[in-house]
């Protein structure tokens, strides 16, 4: 069990405690490691004795150079001009508007159906945290009684597709035998608009493996869209090219909310969600929120503007603005805004970790840099052969201790120690595929995803994720390690798939090992064959991934919607193009319509 840290990690001779390389989850064994005096800012090296950039002559033989392009924002979220009184207008008309919706929806539970709908609407703009326990509340009595609510009523194919969304979308697993009522004598599917063909096809995207009626719902509906989407008018075409591309199960709530603001703001055939003060409501939070979050981005890019990140260490990306990003895809909701902070700098250092270890060291250097992030203790950094190294492995540690500091004041310092353990495997997969490299080794397919799995970094980002959540106890984080945990499976399965996917091309060309070569090996088929290999596993691992989400598990909803939206986040940096590096291409238009540009009032 955990070890509570005691004293101040920020003292010069305090203790964090960290974990061993010996022990396996889900008991790990904690040990003693000496860290540094945490400086200003968590960004800084404070032991490295020089700022300066690496010269050219570091560029010898041996490193795997990148060149990634640089940071495309300079200092747009520095000067983004921003209006405390626009946020307080904002923030008084939600608290308004909330007691009003509250009231619509407590009043809603007098008829089930129309009690979905409207949770169903709130979900799909984005307003439902307002109102988590009382959906909650009202999901679970609808649950119990949902045989007789069916066998009472004759929902149409939209209902029952919509009630299905909003259960499995809560954990609740509610049949899909109930879309074969919707067949004709020929097993064909039986869908009279437009509204009903939508409303099937992003139900079929919940499915787990087994389930055919919604296999055959998807390749249906998905042939059924395509071959309409040039003749349909607004909004209806654009709702129909934005759910081909990703449907609402597979995307970031925010970017899903405001499509769906947008979509709701245009239709004119008076669904539920067209409803004035439910719109109002969405439009004043996302705005609201959008504004939150440009403050918060100003003040973690000034502190990285401070330190120099991007020249102290020009071999690595710097993306802090898609860090940002990235943190406030896994939770966007006000409460979560130090957990977002705190997620944000971690998931740099996953960034620079994977960059130092792709795009940088050699393979010597790399012996030393794995030994030292195995025994995570400050300590050491002397025995590492280059300032760089000391640089980036400083700054590793910097950012845990921070984290570790302001967890270890709510006696949550397990939550820094499993996240630790993750991130030392994460540094030796990374040390084996380098291996591969140096060796001129390409390994089997199977070889290559033992490895891979890991490298992929779904299940630290996990933890670093968790580790501002108070809802994430010690058990939550034992239940999430566990090697049978298919929602740690899953999320580590599809960022390496759609990672493998965008990447593969540029890395091999590196000389990097790359996935779809090692499939191309072990199974002998061409490139083509193999990418549609992939993406049959990728929707394999998207049903496992439903499947992980649903009820019981030990463990709060909440804690498996963090995963979720992950892999959800891994589609959308990944699935046009490699967004990390080269967010310009499509990320770039994600981040401004989630950071940038509030919605029309």
């Amino acid at each position: 069990m955990a070890v509570q840290v005691q004293g101040s990690v920020l003292g010069n001779t305090n203790i964090l405690l960290c974990l061993s390389k010996a022990p396996s989850p889900p008991f790990p064994m904690l040990i003693p490691l000496r860290l540094h005096k945490a400086k200003r800012c968590c960004f800084v090296a404070a032991h490295s004795t020089s700022s300066t950039p690496l010269s050219s002559n570091h560029r010898e033989s041996g490193r795997p150079l990148a060149n990634f392009p640089p940071d495309i924002w300079g200092d747009r979220f520095l000067t983004l001009s921003f209006d405390i009184s626009e946020l307080d207008r904002c923030s008084t008309q939600v608290e308004v508007l909330k007691e009003t919706v509250k009231d619509m929806l407590m009043a809603s539970t007098t008829d089930p159906l129309h009690n979905i709908l409207l949770i169903n609407s709130l979900c799909r703009l984005g307003v439902s945290y307002h109102f988590e326990t009382e959906i909650e509340q009202q999901l679970a009595h609808c649950f119990d009684t949902l045989s007789q609510l069916i066998h009472n009523n004759d929902f149409n194919l939209h209902e029952t597709a919509i009630m299905f969304q909003v259960f499995r979308s809560h954990g609740y697993n509610m049949s899909p035998n109930i879309f074969n009522k919707f067949k004709d004598e020929n097993d064909e599917f039986k869908v009279k608009n437009t509204k009903e063909l939508i409303s099937l096809y992003e139900a079929s995207h919940f499915r787990i493996n087994g389930e055919l009626v919604l296999d055959e719902a998807c390749a249906f509906t998905t042939s059924q869209l395509k071959s309409m989407v040039s003749r349909t008018s607004p909004p209806y075409a654009q709702y129909i090219e934005n759910a081909l591309y990703c449907p609402y199960q597979r995307g970031l709530p925010r970017l899903e909310a405001r499509q769906y603001i947008c979509f709701c703001e245009k239709d004119e055939d008076g669904d539920e969600a067209r409803n004035d003060t439910l719109l109002k409501f969405a439009k004043y939070d996302f705005n609201r929120i959008q504004m939150m979050h440009q403050q918060e981005l100003s003040n973690l890019c000034s502190e990285w503007k401070e330190q120099n990140m991007e020249s102290r260490l020009p071999h690595a990306r710097s993306r802090i603005v898609e860090c940002f990003f990235s943190a406030i895809a896994v939770y966007f909701e006000p409460c979560y805004a130090r957990a977002c902070n705190m997620y944000a700098k971690l998931v740099s250092t996953l960034v620079l970790t994977d960059d130092t270890y792709d795009a940088y060291g050699t393979y010597e250097e790399l012996q030393y840099f794995t030994d030292a992030i195995q025994r995570f203790d400050i300590g050491v950094i002397d025995e590492l052969p280059t300032n760089y190294l000391k640089i980036v492995y400083e700054t590793i540690l910097n950012i845990h201790n921070e984290a570790e500091d302001k967890m270890r004041k709510e006696g949550r310092s397990y939550a820094i120690s499993y996240t630790i353990n993750e991130f030392k495997k994460l540094a030796e997969a990374y040390f084996v595929e380098r291996r591969w490299v140096h060796r001129s080794y390409v390994p089997t397919f199977d070889e290559y995803m033992d490895t891979a799995m890991t490298s992929s970094a779904g299940l630290v980002s996990v933890c670093q994720a968790l580790i501002g959540m108070e809802e994430a106890d010690e058990i939550a984080y034992q239940w999430l390690i566990k090697t049978d945990n298919k929602l740690q499976k899953t999320v580590n399965k599809i960022g390496r798939l759609y990672d493998d996917l965008s990447t593969n091309e540029a890395e091999e060309k590196r000389g990097l090992v790359c996935g779809t070569s090692c499939y191309m090996k072990q199974y002998g088929v061409t490139r083509q064959e193999a990418v549609e290999a992939y993406r049959e596993m990728i929707e394999v691992a998207w049903k496992d991934m439903n499947e992980g989400c649903l009820k019981p598990m030990p463990v709060s909803n909440k804690i498996a919607v963090r995963a979720l939206n992950i892999a959800r986040l891994v589609l959308v940096l990944y699935k046009k193009d490699d967004g990390l590096t080269r967010p310009e291409l499509s990320l770039k238009d994600a981040i401004a319509k989630v950071l940038i540009h509030p919605i029309p009032l």
